[in-house]
């Protein structure tokens, strides 16, 4: 059997062709949360409920309103009927009606509506901010995880490359004892059959690089080119288990966004009161009107009034609207509660999976370290004749299975403290990367 030369499989297996330049963790990032249409479409929502606070606001200021109509009018009324008796037949008028009103309308005071509902609505858009700054939190830890994980498929492909041309050193070696005529075929064949089955692992991992590099694609929305290993957030790792779940629980955009959310249920339980107060206006009206009411000639008025509406009986609407808002309170409550341990949570096993790979990790280097000297001594005790053709095959994936698991376990070591760093809410701020405007909440814009 003659086997491609490691070129031809390179060739085969070569993944995307890219353009792009060195790319670091910071700039796969904020390339992300820019163009990653979850994060896009959470900021217009932001946008279009910042619009209603300033609608809600728009209770505050006087209202202009402008009427005109013209048209035909029958009027039968004791003006339009002089003689009141049988003899007269002709006791209407038809005329040609013309009008024109021009008001001005300024709330007083209407049971402080407008007030609690530009509360309302700013608690909205705070909450939708947080929002925004969640989907940016959670796009740049999926980020980080492509990001890695082409890193990751990248060093598998080395090691893989490695395995196969180690594998391809001893199948020459035991080729050349062969033709020489020291050596058994069937040491050869089974040199060939793990030469073989090196060569569909590195074919294997390449596949696992394109597919890590196909998800980078999709996530990043970028060719991953030059990518770099990133600085360990080690640094910005709490000490305690207690001080990471204490930051989250301060500073997670998502336990933030149902607080608000809540703040907003208690201002549309303070709106739904107003109904019970009266209501003040001042008006200030003018009015120029022809041929009113079956009487000939111009009419003009204007007004200046202050006016009071107060609604007395509605059926119960108002009572139960009040009723419907407070049970609104209670629901925003407990899906904050939720929210509160789902947080915790997410502390919790992120903090566990960090825990973990750290307890692994000198026991992932012993393994390498013995592996790579157990090997290096079959060599030398296989060329005495001490050790067999399978020794030294297994001793050679010993080596290469363990740095594999010392790969992984760097790699999920790396990301388990993103993972930390993500679930306290300030994974973009330790990869230094601004959020994206929309995520302001309105008392800082204020400011």
């Amino acid at each position: 059997m003659k086997l491609k030369p490691l070129a031809i499989i390179i060739a085969l297996t070569t993944g995307f062709s890219t353009t792009l330049s060195a790319t670091t963790l910071q700039e796969a990032v904020d390339a992300t949360i820019k163009t990653n249409p979850d994060v896009l479409a959470a900021s217009s929502e932001r946008s279009a409920v910042a619009e209603e606070v300033k609608q809600a606001r728009a209770g505050y200021y006087p209202t202009v309103d402008l009427a005109l109509g013209i048209g035909w009018e029958e009027s039968d009324n004791p003006t339009t009927r002089p003689n009141d008796t049988p003899a007269n037949d002709h006791n209407h008028e038809d005329l040609e009606r013309g009008e024109a009103s021009l008001q001005l309308r300024q709330m007083l005071f209407d049971g402080m509506a407008t007030k609690n509902e530009v509360t309302r609505q700013k608690a909205r858009t705070d909450a939708r901010s947080y929002g925004v700054f969640s989907s940016a939190e959670n796009t740049a830890l999926e980020a980080t995880n492509a990001y890695l994980n082409v890193l990751r498929r990248q060093k598998l492909v080395d090691l893989a490359m490695t395995n196969y041309e180690a594998h391809e050193r001893t199948h020459d070696q035991i080729k050349l004892r062969s033709e020489r005529g020291v050596g058994r075929r069937a040491d050869n064949d089974q040199s060939l059959g793990r030469l073989s089955l090196a060569r569909s692992n590195l074919i294997a991992e390449q596949s696992n690089l394109r597919d890590a590099e196909t998800a980078y694609i999709r996530i990043v929305g970028m060719v991953p080119e030059g990518l770099q290993d990133p600085m360990s957030p080690s640094s910005v790792i709490p000490e305690s288990l207690d001080e990471a779940i204490s930051i989250a629980l301060e500073n997670h955009p998502t336990l933030n966004s149902a607080k608000a959310d809540l703040e907003s249920a208690h201002a549309q339980h303070e709106t739904a009161s107003s109904p019970f107060y009266p209501r003040v206006d001042f008006e200030l009206g003018t009015t120029a009107d022809n041929n009113i009411d079956g009487v000939r000639g111009h009419n003009k008025d204007i007004t200046a009034m202050f006016r009071l509406r107060y609604n007395l009986l509605n059926g119960g609407r108002d009572s139960a609207r009040k009723q419907e808002t407070a049970y609104l309170i209670n629901q925003a409550a407990e899906i904050r509660n939720n929210t509160h341990r789902q947080v915790e949570e997410s502390v919790r096993l992120s903090w566990n999976a960090l825990k973990t790979v750290n307890s692994q990790m000198d026991y992932f280097r012993q393994h390498v370290a013995s592996s790579e000297s157990s090997r290096d001594a079959y060599q030398q005790q296989f060329g005495l004749g001490q050790r067999t053709l399978l020794d030294l095959l297994d001793s050679e994936n010993e080596v290469f299975s363990s740095r594999q698991s010392l790969v992984n376990a760097e790699y999920d070591q790396l990301f388990a403290m993103y993972r930390i760093v993500n679930s306290m809410g300030s994974l973009l701020q330790t990869i230094d990367v601004v959020p994206p405007e929309t995520a302001t909440i309105m008392s800082a814009e204020s400011e």
